[in-house]
């Protein structure tokens, strides 16, 4: 049984549990307000989830998931990550993480900001381009021939067939995008963010099946925001 640690048990981290769950991990869940506030979800999942600190979900997962608001991404315990995979969900609002001169300018992009603060752990990036809900929902078993595939990037060959697999067991396939700093191929209002998976804003729009192609043509057209925004 491979154990999945979550630092950050909201939207996205409570919906990967779930998956996880189903998909017969152990879940470890984390959140900023101490594990007292995560019972009642812990309930729900059964008697293979767990509430704990932050530091305790990262050592005790196989495999840890970061999925906090971006700002507070230096508060991520680096010692217990140390060697692990971690999957980084991370998008970048200006509005709600404050400005960020180094995603503004586009010198780097949120995973590799993540990395730069887990120097021993290996950074995938995944699961920041589709909304929660359609997260939910598009999971299908291996073979099925709707099923939805997900891009992810990363700097280790031998991490990303972790994450593969990992999606592969909780219902997605995956699309190399390439090293960590082609991430913003998928980030926040690109052609490949949450529109690819619903229409959109990729919230309100009625969840839909999304190939490995759709996902492949979607980051081969994504455009820098200065090119977007030039003019």
């Amino acid at each position: 049984m491979t154990t999945l640690g979550l630092i950050g048990s909201g939207n996205i981290g409570g919906t990967l549990a779930r998956l996880a769950v189903n998909a017969g991990y152990d879940v470890v869940l984390s959140n900023s307000r101490g594990p007292e506030t995560l019972q009642d979800l812990v309930s729900e999942l059964g008697p293979h989830a767990r509430a704990a600190t932050s530091a305790e979900a990262a050592a005790a997962g196989d495999l840890v998931v970061v999925t906090v608001p971006l700002r507070a991404y230096l508060a991520v315990p680096v010692e217990p990550l140390a060697g692990k995979v971690v999957i980084d969900t991370n998008n970048y609002y200006p509005e709600r993480d404050g400005t960020i001169d180094a995603l503004e300018n586009e010198s780097t992009t949120t995973s590799e900001l993540l990395a730069a603060h887990l120097p021993t752990s290996k950074v995938v990036k995944a699961f920041n381009n589709i909304y929660f809900r359609h997260l939910l929902t598009l999971a299908r078993p291996s073979g099925a021939p709707d099923r939805t595939a997900l891009a992810i990037a990363g700097d280790d060959a031998d991490a990303k067939a972790t994450v593969t697999a990992f999606l592969d067991a909780i219902g997605y396939d995956a699309v190399d995008a390439g090293p960590l700093s082609e991430g913003w191929r998928y980030q926040r209002d690109t052609a490949a963010y949450a529109g690819l998976y619903a229409g959109g804003d990729g919230i309100t729009g009625e969840p839909h099946p999304t190939g490995p192609d759709t996902v492949r043509t979607a980051l081969a057209a994504a455009r820098r925001y200065a090119e977007t925004t030039a003019g």
